[in-house]
């Protein structure tokens, strides 16, 4: 069976036994190098120096914890690193590189904008290295599910994933009622199944079949949940399997990345286009599985055409960004909207509840909807059609300003630390290190407000927990 597990007592720390690979580590110095040079030099894409200077530093704060993380070249996961390392493209980018939405905010509300970003990365790295713990040894933690076949029964994830995702997306087979749940167990599956395929190739542990099932499946889901034309989906797949094979090689996929970043942003590119012709009164006009070529040659050809108002990289970064959103809270709030006071935290407990006990129980982005409202952005019955993210640190400078950010910052980071200390011996099959896959899953899911970012996630702890009891005791 492969070493999926992290060092333990009785197994050497890689660290012990071969000098620690610290390439990783010098490819992401010499990237935040050139990236912090080129904003540096090209300071005229900044008119104000202070904008500059903050978000050369929300670079500097958002990828010191990952760089720490390269550096010791261990094999923990970086789930904290992970989550901080989005700072970049969705704060620092986006300022930098004067986002046409900033243009509505005077320099004031941008700056005071920039420093609660700031406020939460400080707040955070200094509460995530603050914070000690020591791994769990009870069976939760150190118990593996599955001690044999594991790529078997990966296998089977990946296919049962590619089936579900193909039948949700071509047919009507699912009943409604049923979506919620098959949606929890399905995503939760592939999840797993993908980042520990991902992990394992790193660690140079999948045959060459294994490899060509992997990447078929890989593709195939990517480009069936990308028919909808929302790329989220996809992108969050992609991410996924990059960040397992970087968890267990150390190493970017510099060849994959090559060819799937240029990809992405050509589909991004030609997404417009193609929402123009498919999308009809609100509905999706989706190709079939026989159209699928002419579906995706037609959306590249829109994908290729030249947009004068923004590059290929800038409309990425635009998509990403969450900059905008914080900006926008600060010059509302407190005046003229005064603190939500906790009004969205009020709502997390009930998304727990399960719908059959309340019926009447408010949708899962509750609080992205009241936020969007009471910032103007919809009319409640907007909200049915289109969801705008807001993200955790808006959400949290809505509530209680400064405060709020801070206090969030220090939550995340705590849990965080404690969690992944705690799961530091455990294996990734057991039920802790499964609950820390679902948690990296989860540390890139920036767009959520907190309750549907802690509600999605409970449901697939429930899901993905449930499938290997079954495993175990009725498969093995």
């Amino acid at each position: 069976m492969s070493d999926l597990t992290s060092a333990s007592p009785e197994t050497p720390d890689p660290e012990d036994v071969v000098p620690p690979d610290r390439r990783l580590f010098q490819a992401g110095l010499i990237l935040l190098a050139l990236t912090l040079g080129y904003y540096a030099f090209y300071a005229q894409q900044t008119e104000v120096a202070e904008e500059l200077y903050a978000g050369l530093l929300i670079i500097v704060l958002a990828a010191l914890p990952a760089l720490i993380w390269a550096r010791r070249a261990t094999y923990e996961f970086p789930v904290f690193e992970v989550f901080m390392l989005t700072g970049i493209n969705i704060y620092a980018l986006p300022l930098l590189n004067q986002q046409n939405e900033l243009q509505n905010y005077s320099e004031t509300v941008i700056l005071q904008a920039a420093e609660a970003v700031l406020l939460f990365q400080i707040v955070a790295v200094v509460v995530y290295m603050l914070t000690r713990g020591r791994a769990r040894t009870t069976p939760f933690w150190s118990a593996q599910i599955i001690s044999r076949d594991i790529g078997k029964y990966l296998g089977y994830g990946l296919i049962l994933t590619t089936v579900y995702t193909g039948i949700a997306n071509f047919s009507d087979w699912i009943p409604a009622e049923m979506e919620g749940i098959l949606r929890a167990v399905f995503y939760g599956i592939g999840i797993i199944a993908i980042f520990i395929q991902g992990r394992r190739w790193g660690q140079n542990d999948l045959t060459f079949g294994e490899k060509i099932f992997f990447t078929v499946n890989l593709v195939l889901q990517v480009l069936l949940n990308f028919t909808t034309l929302y790329l989220i989906n996809g992108i969050s797949i992609i991410v996924l399997a990059v960040l397992g094979y970087v968890s267990g090689s150390k190493r970017l996929p510099v060849l994959a990345l090559a060819i799937t970043l240029p990809i992405i942003a050509v589909l991004h590119n030609g997404k417009t286009a193609m929402r123009t012709q498919y999308w009809r009164d609100d509905a999706i006009a989706k190709p079939s599985l026989a159209e699928l070529p002419n579906f995706f040659s037609e959306w590249f050809q829109h994908g290729l055409e030249h947009h004068p108002k923004a590059g290929l990289t800038g409309k990425l970064i635009e998509r990403t960004s969450l900059f905008q959103m914080i900006c926008l809270v600060v010059a509302n709030t407190p005046i003229p909207l005064p603190y939500l006071d906790g009004e969205t935290y009020e709502q997390i407990p009930g998304q727990f509840v399960p719908r059959p006990l309340w019926p009447e129980k408010p949708v899962g982005h509750i609080s992205t909807y009241t936020l969007s409202i009471y910032y103007g952005l919809q009319r409640p019955e907007d909200t049915a059609k289109t969801t705008i993210a807001f993200g955790l640190l808006a959400e949290a400078y809505a509530n209680f300003g400064f405060y709020g950010v801070g206090f969030l910052a220090a939550l995340f980071a705590f849990a965080l630390k404690k969690y992944t200390v705690w799961a530091k011996d455990s294996p990734i099959l057991s039920y802790a290190g499964l609950i820390l896959v679902l948690l990296m899953a989860w540390s890139f899911q920036t767009e959520l407000t907190l309750s549907i970012w802690l509600s999605s996630l409970a449901q697939a702890i429930v899901a993905v927990l449930g499938v290997p009891f079954v495993l175990r005791h009725f498969l093995e």
